[in-house]
């Protein structure tokens, strides 16, 4: 029953590929529409086959066969050894394969979300080469200390403490897509027009409509994706299941009305791309808990990072000069390491509140203490064999042309920004 449970969830899963493909173009210029697409798809792509054929064995499964060292009398279990070339989802039984599927699902989700950050300008070889990096290296690490018996699944042999609580990914797979996102921004620089005068210039998404119709989509993935973890990682009975959809629909519902309430209050007129951005970040915050918070607590999550997302967007846009035409940092990033928190602060576990927080806390530093640094260098290093950024040419004609030949509305748009100064 549980296999079959499982396996209709992990297939809901690609409806989040879908959504967040929508959001991504729709969030950009109307030139590089189809580039955002190819290179979301081609993320997808490259990150499954190189996982399956190096990253899986990596990443591994609860129980599986690991690396460990000996440290301070404490054992330490920090990267799998599984089987690799696939051989995990035939060798080591049924759940193997079904963790195999999911985190496979899991690290083309991830390898997918700073594809919009780079938009206008990040070349498609370079997305297909970070995204290979991702799915070979630094995703399975971390997917390994929480999601395959790793370091961070056992604090209680380590630090005394329980284990990290992460049931959807809020960490394992937005957090590190968001920390990808901010070191993509950083590597590339903003796009041509947007600080010219030494101030932010507006470059608004060119399809709001898709945007809107891609957060529906992303509700039935993300729903389908934290049922399915919550099944193989946390033993969930099937009927438990009706709580982890409600959350979900809560979560996204309080983040879209707080960032509606948010900008309208702030801006006298309400965002629409903001707004579906809180509902992005409202299921974002809500995947680490998922079924493990109530109705009422998953609502005040959502409300939390839609809020947030908004204020930092604002920052991170005016103040520190990062050029983010999706906003993924906010709504991955930081909405992700919120619901890591408040997970602690909502959860029902069988350790108190105070220590599940602290253990909280450590995932989160993790996380940037050594996943954003190691992030950052990897990509750094890629980027000097392979530059990312597109040349000057490319970044006035639009990546349509410059990198696939045509543009995705050869016939109906005409470009606002081509008075911009060369």
């Amino acid at each position: 029953m549980n296999f079959v449970v499982s396996l209709i969830c992990l297939l809901l899963v690609p409806f989040s590929f879908a959504g967040l493909a929508l959001i991504q173009q729709g969030l950009g210029r109307s030139r590089s529409a189809a580039h955002a697409m190819l290179g979301g798809i081609c993320a997808l792509s490259v990150s499954a086959i190189a996982f399956v054929l190096i990253g899986s064995g990596w990443a591994g499964y609860p129980g599986g066969p690991n690396h460990s060292f000996l440290a301070g009398g404490i054992t330490w279990n920090w990267l799998g050894a599984a089987p690799r070339w696939g051989h995990a989802a035939t060798d080591d039984g049924l759940y193997a394969s079904l963790v195999l599927c999911l985190q496979l699902l899991s690290v083309a989700l991830t390898a997918m979300i700073p594809v919009s950050t780079g938009n206008d300008r990040w070349r498609l070889r370079s997305i297909c080469a970070s995204s290979a990096l991702l799915a070979c290296g630094v995703f399975p690490l971390f997917a390994h200390w929480l999601w395959g018996g790793g370091w961070l699944s056992q604090l209680q042999n380590t630090l005394g403490l329980p284990p990290l609580l992460d049931v959807g990914g809020a960490g394992t797979i937005h957090v590190v897509g968001g920390l990808s996102a901010l070191c993509i921004a950083w590597l590339l620089g903003p796009r041509r027009g947007k600080y010219d005068d030494g101030m932010a210039a507006a470059i608004p998404g060119h399809n709001i409509v898709l945007v809107l119709f891609g957060c529906v989509l992303a509700l039935v993935g993300w729903t389908g994706l934290n049922m399915a973890a919550s099944l193989l990682f946390h033993d969930a009975l099937p009927q438990e299941l009706l709580l982890v959809f409600l959350n979900a629909l809560l979560c996204a519902s309080a983040g879209c009305l707080a960032a509606v309430a948010t900008t309208r209050l702030r801006y006298r007129k309400v965002d629409a791309s903001l707004s579906a951005n809180g509902w992005v970040a409202g299921l974002v915050a809500g995947s680490a808990a998922c079924g493990l918070i109530s109705p009422g607590a998953a609502i005040f999550t959502g409300l939390v990072a839609g809020a947030l997302m908004t204020f930092v967007v604002e920052a991170l846009e005016l103040k520190l000069f990062v050029d983010d035409p999706a906003g993924s940092i906010a709504v991955h990033a930081v909405a992700g390491v919120w619901g890591l928190l408040a997970c602690g602060f909502f959860a029902k576990s069988h350790a108190a509140h105070l220590a599940q927080l602290s253990s909280q806390m450590v995932g989160v530093a993790t996380l940037l203490g050594v996943m954003l640094p190691l992030i950052y260098l990897t990509n750094a290093l890629l980027n000097k064999i392979m530059p990312y950024r597109v040349d000057d040419d490319g970044d006035l004609q639009g990546m349509d042309i410059r990198e696939l030949g045509a543009g995705a509305y050869p016939e109906f748009v005409l470009h606002a920004d081509d008075l911009i100064p060369r």
